[in-house]
């Protein structure tokens, strides 16, 4: 690296001075606009076979003629953090997480080491509405990785040392987020807009975690795995009728056992505003949070909330951000904007800002929620925003391991297999309207609960003209 160093060096003063040498010399000509935007490329839309075994389990194929890879998404509907009890928060993310833990046949690291032996890997994570497995392996692989991720979600053991370590490094790493304000932030604000609902129950404590055992695991496995529950989505270099019989072999004899998880009800569509003052005596810095209840991912205007979400506070030019951040330097970053659900979701926002700007910050935050609901968004900015979302998008699913865990997404929040296609048509049909709309809905600020975590001593004085904020102590 010694050695390298000042080459390296030499090369970019080399380079400077060539450009600057051109400059000079009048070759170098900067365009005095940008181009104009090529035309907007439709999504195509993949054909998606669908089939129901006679076990209830559901299977998408989609057959694609890129690399010799098949990718698979097992989704559990029902298995996640919606299913865990009062005193279980946090309960799905270990059950998840233990499931590459071994089988009846098979240790974690044979697991590790048959993924790898077929080109691809495994995993499994656990979200608000359903636990997902993934996997992927080289084409010729596809039917003996299905058949591990088969045995994996029907067949884990919990074997009592791989839970004593689970259970050991989420307390270690519950230590460790305990002492960040962003995780008492969230844990604080989800308690404010969800109350007492599952959705408001993602972050584990000390007590849940000591409870849990390898017998507790396998019975809640039998509750919350179960055929009649499941998507599985197959994509990748393979033909309909292989991947069905694939299916077929490796799923086809699941049977269900346990007393189903119970439908999640919803959670309450408005709360009664908080506003609490996280008490961190000596810190440098407020950490803002702001948040109130939203919609379910099928509500009707789920788009034009999206849309709103983008142009307010999601991405490095949304308002909130270029406001606090590029205007204003109060931030390194602000975000806001809505997080939806099967049958619940919330609107959220915040920013990390110095002491001394904390008030200023959230005068900024409120000022421009009240403008995304009481003025129209001018036509450039919608434009701009649309394009954005769509060219994500577009480029997020070409990837055919994105498509399967889109397609495995969205059917946990119950939307359709065709809504893959019909998202980037319906961002371009949302009108100024029905932004203002949404702005003046959702992002009212007078409704949103407002969370800070600091030093009291330091900011406290500057909450006071956004009322009586309950102070917490740590």
């Amino acid at each position: 690296m010694t050695t390298l160093l000042p080459a390296f060096r030499l090369g970019l003063v080399a380079t400077g001075l060539v450009l600057a040498g051109l400059a000079q010399a009048g070759r170098v000509e900067l365009p005095k606009e940008l181009p104009p935007f090529g035309q907007d490329k439709p999504l195509t839309v993949p054909k998606i076979t669908q089939q129901t075994l006679p076990n209830g389990l559901q299977v998408w194929v989609v057959p694609r003629n890129g690399i010799p890879r098949v990718d698979f998404v097992l989704a559990l509907r029902g298995a996640g953090f919606g299913a865990d009890a009062p005193d279980a928060p946090g309960r799905a993310k270990l059950l998840a997480g233990l499931l590459t833990g071994g089988t009846a046949t098979l240790g974690s690291k044979q697991i590790a080491e048959a993924a790898q032996s077929m080109g691809g890997d495994l995993s499994a994570n656990a979200g608000n509405d359903g636990i997902s497995l993934s996997a992927n392996a080289l084409a010729s692989h596809a039917g003996s990785m299905v058949r591990l991720l088969a045995d994996v979600a029907r067949n884990p053991a919990f074997p009592d040392d791989e839970v004593q370590l689970a259970k050991a490094n989420a307390l270690q790493g519950l230590k460790a987020s305990s002492t960040q304000p962003s995780f008492r932030a969230a844990k604080a604000l989800d308690g404010a807009i969800y109350g007492d609902h599952a959705y408001g129950r993602t972050q584990e404590n000390e007590a849940a975690i000591h409870a849990v055992t390898a017998e507790g695991l396998r019975g809640e496995h039998a509750r919350r795995f179960r055929p009649d529950r499941a998507l599985l989505v197959i994509t990748g270099r393979i033909d309909d009728a292989t991947a069905l019989k694939l299916a077929q072999e490796a799923f086809g004899d699941w049977k269900a056992s346990g007393e189903p998880v119970a439908d999640l009800t919803p959670p309450p569509a408005s709360r009664p505003v908080q506003k609490l003052l996280l008490e961190r005596p000596g810190s440098v810095q407020a950490t803002l949070r702001l948040g109130r209840p939203g919609m379910p991912a099928s509500g009707d205007d789920q788009v034009a909330l999206r849309l709103t979400s983008t142009i307010l506070g999601q991405g490095f030019s949304s308002r909130v951000n270029i406001k606090l951040r590029e205007e204003k330097g109060y931030t390194y970053g602000a975000r806001a904007g809505g997080l939806s659900f099967r049958v619940g979701g919330a609107i959220n926002g915040g920013a990390d800002v110095r002491n001394e700007v904390t008030g200023a910050s959230i005068t900024e935050f409120i000022n421009e929620y009240r403008r995304i609901g009481s003025e129209p968004v001018p036509a450039d900015e919608l434009a701009m925003n649309k394009r954005y979302m769509a060219g994500t998008y577009l480029v997020t699913t070409q990837l055919q391991g994105a498509v399967a865990r889109q397609l495995a997404n969205n059917w946990l929040v119950g939307l359709p297999a065709d809504f893959l296609g019909k998202f980037v048509p319906a961002v371009q049909k949302v009108s100024p309207a029905q932004v203002q709309a949404m702005g003046k809905k959702y992002f009212n600020p007078d409704e949103q609960s407002w969370v800070v975590v600091g030093d009291a001593e330091k900011i406290g004085e500057q909450l006071k003209a956004f009322g009586e904020f309950q102070v917490v102590k740590p």
